[in-house]
């Protein structure tokens, strides 16, 4: 997933449509639900394990659904929530899997 490397240099450019704003944190124009910074912390409070980025995906969409969150997120939005997730070095790809990384780990190779 190579749009997850280089990721921090896209972030400052990441903006809504409708808004014109900043989606990274919540915003007037942006719902909590939907904002980058949000979907991501849902996306790490899944990864207990490694998992493909698909498993990742489908959890996500169960676990928002079941948890009240009913706000659209489409797919594209879903990654760029695993670029910012990457950019703050919280998340890594290794061997197709989404692994969390330890604070204290340094960066995986590829």
């Amino acid at each position: 997933m190579r749009h997850l490397r280089g990721a921090a240099d896209e972030l400052a450019d990441v903006r809504d449509t409708r808004s014109g704003g900043a989606v990274i944190a919540p915003t007037k124009g942006i719902a909590p639900q939907r904002s980058l910074l949000v979907i991501g912390a849902q996306i790490l409070r899944l990864l207990e394990q490694p998992m493909t980025i698909s498993q990742t995906w489908t959890r996500l969409r169960e676990w928002r659904a079941s948890n009240g969150h009913h706000a659209p997120v489409p797919f594209w939005w879903f990654v760029l929530s695993l670029d910012v997730l990457y950019a703050l070095g919280v998340v890594e790809l290794q061997r197709e899997l989404l692994t969390r990384r330890r604070p204290d780990a340094a960066p995986a190779e590829s």
